[in-house]
C-alpha cells in the first residue's frame, strides 16, 4: 500500500508528552483518527501530519501545552485539544465529533497504554490496555465498515513484545498486551475484512525510550518483584521513538490485515504473522479433534 496521511488526526493519551516532543514523535505513542489523505514522503514525516491534530487526554495542562506549541508551530487552528478520558463514554463523544465535523474516519492507531501491575493500579491498566483499546477499535471499526455505508479504513493497534513471550514480572501487563494481540488479529481476519473493508494490524513495539519506563509510571504486584524488575531495567535495549514510528509506517505501508509486526532494538519493521500463527497452531493441537 501506499503511504498515505491525513489532513485530520485525533490523539490521545498525552501522558508521555514533553515540550522536547516533536510532532513525529507525538504521532508515535498517540491514539490517533485520521481523514483527508494527503502525499507522505517518508523524511517529511511532521509536515504531512501538521494538517490538523485533535488531541486527548485528561491532562488539561501539557493538552494546552501541546496545542499552543503545534499551532505556533503548523499554523492557527491546527490543533484542537479536548479533554476526555478514553475509559468512559468521552471517547464515544469524540469519534461521533470528529465524524459530524470531517465526515469520516480512515485511520486509528490505538496506542493507550500504563505498565504497572500494582494492587491500586492493575484494574486501571487492564481498563486502558485493553477495555478502551476494544471499545475504540469496534467504534472506528462500525463508522468505517463499507458494508455499513462507511468508506473502509485501517485500524492499528499497539501490543508489546511481552505479548509474545511470558513476561512473568508483569503478568497483567503482559496479559492485556497478549489481548491486544488476539484480538486485533482475530478482528483483522476474513470475512471480517473483505465484508468491512476495514483493515487491522497488530504492532508488538520492542521498549522504547519513552516515560513508560520511568520509576514513578510503572511498578509490579509486590515489593520483592518490584525489585527484580527494576533490577531488569537496565539490561534492555531502548529503541529510539524515531525507529518505533519508522516502523509503524512501515507497517502501514506494506501490512495485510490480521498481520502482527515487531519493531523492536532499532531494527526494521519485521512481519512475524507467519511465526505468530505457527504459535497459535502449535498451541491448538489436539484442541479441535
Amino acid at each position: 500500500m501506499k503511504l498515505q496521511t491525513s489532513s485530520k488526526i485525533v490523539a490521545s493519551f498525552l501522558t508521555d508528552l514533553k515540550k522536547r516532543f516533536s510532532l513525529r514523535s507525538l504521532c508515535t505513542y498517540l491514539h490517533m483518527f485520521v481523514r483527508d489523505y494527503v502525499k507522505f514522503g517518508r523524511n517529511d514525516f511532521e509536515t504531512v501530519f501538521s494538517k490538523h491534530v485533535a488531541a486527548l487526554d485528561v491532562d488539561i495542562t501539557n493538552g494546552k501545552v501541546l496545542e499552543e506549541e503545534l499551532n505556533t508551530k503548523y499554523g492557527e487552528n491546527k490543533v484542537r485539544f479536548h479533554k476526555c478520558d478514553v475509559t468512559t463514554n468521552e471517547l464515544d463523544a469524540v469519534y461521533d465529533n470528529v465524524v459530524n465535523d470531517f465526515g469520516y474516519i480512515d485511520v486509528v492507531i490505538n496506542c493507550a497504554g500504563i505498565m504497572n501491575d500494582r494492587p491500586n493500579v492493575y484494574l486501571k491498566e487492564i481498563d486502558i490496555n485493553v477495555t478502551a483499546l476494544i471499545k475504540s477499535s469496534f467504534k472506528a471499526f462500525d463508522l468505517m465498515r463499507k458494508d455499513q455505508g462507511g468508506r473502509g479504513g485501517t485500524i492499528i493497534n499497539i501490543s508489546s513484545i511481552v505479548g509474545l513471550f511470558q513476561a512473568h514480572l508483569l503478568p497483567v501487563y503482559t496479559a492485556t498486551k497478549s489481548a491486544v494481540l488476539q484480538f486485533s488479529n482475530c478482528l483483522g481476519m476474513e470475512p471480517h475484512s473483505t465484508r468491512s473493508g476495514v483493515r487491522v494490524l497488530t504492532l508488538c513495539f520492542g521498549c522504547t525510550d519513552t516515560s513508560l519506563f520511568s520509576a514513578t509510571k510503572m511498578g509490579a504486584f509486590d515489593k520483592e518483584t518490584d525489585e527484580l524488575l527494576f533490577g531488569s531495567l537496565g539490561k534492555l535495549p531502548l529503541q529510539t521513538i524515531q525507529s518505533a514510528v519508522d516502523g509503524l509506517i512501515h507497517a502501514y505501508k506494506h501490512g495485510a490485515s490480521a498481520s502482527t509486526w515487531l519493531v523492536t532494538s532499532d531494527r526494521p519493521a519485521e512481519d512475524i504473522t507467519g511465526n505468530v500463527s505457527k504459535a497459535y497452531e502449535i498451541m491448538s493441537q489436539g484442541v479441535f479433534s
